[in-house]
């Protein structure tokens, strides 16, 4: 008897998983002996199911999905935290197995959400969360799980990459590269969610729950976006052997669980250096495997199907067999998350000021009473310019010592540039 299913909201990602199971039917039964049938269709919009050949399986009424004693699965792809969370849980409550995209839903709520799925018996899988067609949940879960992992940070949002791609190669603007992103249709009319890192913030929350077994939520992640940058820092960092790149960091540490977004400085020669355009990718390190890479389209219909399709035929496979969930919620532990102020790494600090003989050497005597330690010092600046630009590179720093040290710099008198460049470096 074949699997039925039943597919909430018909946008871009679940027109690519409407048309996957229609092409593609036979050949899972035939392959794979996986059985499913696409018994009905949720949508607001009636002919954006029309597009895609769903015919009398259309419903604009969730209920009749949820209800449906014959369905056991529900493909979640509205998105977003409210409507989403209660389809979902519905769902679960109704004894139906879950399968969703929706990382904003997973990062706020996916405690509630595991713990409802345990309660039922059902599973629910979120492979396209994270990284759109890049398996890497699934990895963390099974061919990973020998591993302590360390670290997992990555380039998670194809937009602000895709802008920093273009920033380098053609020394655009911030404003020049997001009109482009926007006229491509990377980015929304409204790209806050992108630029300013909370989408980022939410696929680290859940990638860091997962890889350090212990509950990080969206609001747990220190976020910064992208859009104090400027052409000045990214070609300073290109002279010093680094790239820009909006990265997502998660780090088991002895104090707690250090997660951040944030734009940072990687060495050129890091594999994640050379993750351009709307591409994105996934670094992980655990004691046993080493250093490795998830690397691939981070968006998109095709690829964000692909993984949705690739959680409903697991969890088919699982259903026919009789089998129950095989790995539910893994946050057995309840690690402190460390604060902003309390983290170690190396700062790219950028100051305009006045070209003028003792400037340097007060900035740099700020930065010495502080305990930071300075690695390199450049100023840039035309000769015979009233004003010019030092860079500052710091050994490792705690974030606080940083901060101290900036506001005291800032009340200098030869500081013009009130709101320094701060970027965090990574090596």
């Amino acid at each position: 008897m074949a699997v039925k299913i039943g597919l909430v909201g018909t946008g871009t990602v679940g027109g690519g998983c409407i048309d996957i199971i229609l092409a593609h039917q036979a050949d899972f039964k035939k392959h794979y002996g996986i059985d499913i049938e696409l018994a009905r269709v949720c949508s607001l919009d009636r002919s954006e199911s029309d597009a895609h050949g769903v015919g009398d399986r259309f419903t604009d009424n969730f209920n009749d999905i949820i209800n449906d004693p014959d369905i056991d699965i529900v493909i979640e792809l509205i998105g977003g935290t409210t409507f989403a969370r209660t389809v979902v849980t519905n769902a679960l409550s109704a004894g139906k197995h879950v399968v969703t995209a929706n990382k904003a839903l997973m990062a706020t709520y996916g405690e509630e959400i595991m713990d409802l799925a345990k309660k039922n018996g059902r599973e629910i899988l979120f492979e396209a969360s994270v990284g759109g067609g890049i398996p890497i949940i699934d990895p963390l879960k099974h061919s990973l799980i020998a591993n302590e992992i360390s670290t997992v940070m990555g380039i998670v949002n194809g937009t602000t990459n895709y802008m920093l791609t273009r920033m380098v190669e053609t020394g655009m603007s911030y404003d020049d590269a997001l009109k482009e992103a926007q006229d491509l249709g990377y980015a929304e009319f409204d790209p806050s969610a992108d630029v300013d890192g909370h989408d980022a913030a939410a696929k680290i929350a859940i990638l860091a729950s997962i890889a350090f077994n212990s509950r990080v939520t969206i609001d747990d992640v220190y976020t910064e976006g992208i859009r104090n940058l400027t052409p000045t820092d990214i070609d300073a960092a290109a002279d010093m052997g680094y790239a820009v790149k909006l990265l997502a960091i998660g780090n088991r540490t002895a104090n707690g669980i250090d997660v951040r977004v944030h734009p940072t400085m990687i060495p050129v020669k890091h594999q994640l250096a050379n993750v351009n355009g709307v591409m994105n990718a996934i670094y992980v390190i655990g004691d046993a495997v080493g250093e490795t890479m998830f690397f691939g389209a981070g968006a998109g219909s095709g690829p964000a199907a692909s993984a949705v399709m690739g959680d409903v035929l697991e969890m088919a496979r699982h259903i026919q067999m009789g089998t129950g969930p095989l790995v539910g919620c893994t946050c057995t532990d309840d690690l402190p998350i460390m604060p902003i102020d309390e983290i170690e790494t190396k700062y790219y600090i950028r100051f305009t000021v006045k070209d003028r003989p003792g400037v340097l050497a007060s900035v740099a005597r700020v930065f010495a009473d502080n305990g930071v330690s300075l690695y390199s010092v450049v100023q840039r600046g035309q000769a015979g310019a009233e004003e010019v630009d030092l860079l500052y590179v710091t050994h490792e720093a705690k974030e606080k010592a940083i901060r101290t040290a900036l506001a005291y710099i800032q009340e200098l008198p030869d500081v013009l540039l009130k709101e320094p460049s701060l970027i965090r470096v990574e090596d």
